[in-house]
């Protein structure tokens, strides 16, 4: 079977390998250009190269020379693996069964590309990861295969996706391409009555609201670590947020309530967190709470807003 791999970063990397293992066919690689002044190299290009295989960075895989390039391979499947845009219709249509994706979410459910942050903001305890013949929708596709992992309590973005979806990820994509190797790949319709879809998460939704309960405030942080990072403001500076703790504490929401060793207490809407690990405008480095608080003589009865 005739594959070309299409992805990018070492998560791309590390699928691209799996599938070379597998004794996969893969034809030609296409990943993203190259950034001017990138400090680090491009894992899948360098997989491509080191392989010998056949490689395209093209700007956009819409664009006439791109579609052609895949064209001339005759794919039998196209797999993608950390693509961050939608595949044109035309490029889909050369490959004789398509193309499969990975999509970190049990799909239908948190379509689009901040399915990680909006389960963990969510107050989720599950997700999973998601192989998925791909069509002109978002994240709308046939499911090849799906598998559960847990949220844990104290999961941020980063853990979870390291630690659980990122290996998941690799191992599922080869299965998937296995499967359709053998002809044994059973693609099941989405359904549609529990489809939801999620904006990319931006600056503007990770700004704290300590109105809300401690709760979704301790939710918002972890769902938005390392990105876009949790902000509130402090003496008209910008405080991220990065690391807290649920604690015991009363007062009005945004107030400084304590300072503590750990760090330093915020009132929220029912309750309280403990700020561990935070960033002030100005400073360079994420520091430890207690830290900031013998810095810039931070006090009780001062307010996040």
């Amino acid at each position: 079977m005739r594959i070309v791999f299409i992805g990018q970063a070492p998560f791309g990397r590390d699928c691209l390998q799996a599938l070379l293992e597998q004794g996969e066919e893969v034809v030609g690689v296409l990943t993203v250009p190259d950034r001017p002044g990138a400090r680090s190299p491009n894992p899948v290009k360098e997989l491509a190269l080191d392989r010998a295989l056949p490689l395209s960075q093209p700007a956009r895989l819409k664009e006439p020379p791109a579609i052609a390039w895949v064209q001339d391979l005759r794919p039998d499947l196209l797999v993608l693996a950390y693509v961050t845009t939608i595949l044109p219709q035309a490029m889909i249509d050369l490959a004789t069964h398509g193309g499969i994706n990975y999509h970190p979410s049990l799909l239908p459910a948190y379509r689009g590309g901040s399915a990680m942050n909006w389960a963990i903001i969510n107050g989720e305890t599950e997700t999973g990861v998601t192989i998925h013949q791909i069509d002109a929708g978002v994240d709308t596709g046939p499911i090849i295969l799906q598998e559960k992992v847990t949220i844990d309590p104290d999961d941020t973005v980063k853990s979870l996706y390291f630690e659980k979806l990122y290996p998941l990820g690799v191992k599922l994509v080869a299965a998937a391409v296995r499967l359709i190797r053998e002809g044994k790949a059973v693609p099941v319709p989405q359904d549609e009555s529990r489809a939801s879809f999620q904006p990319v998460i931006r600056e503007g939704h990770a700004r704290i609201n300590w109105r809300q309960s401690a709760g979704r405030v301790y939710n918002l942080i972890r769902g938005t670590n390392p990105h876009p990072s949790a902000w509130t403001t402090l003496r008209g500076k910008k405080l991220t947020i990065w690391e807290v703790s649920p604690c015991q504490g009363k007062g009005t929401p945004g107030n400084i309530v304590a300072c503590r060793e750990e760090g330093f207490v915020i009132a929220t809407g029912d309750g309280a967190i403990l700020a561990r690990r935070v960033q002030y405008e100005g400073g360079h480095d994420k520091l430890p709470a207690d830290q900031l608080v013998r810095e810039i003589n931070l006090r009780v009865g001062e307010s996040c807003t």
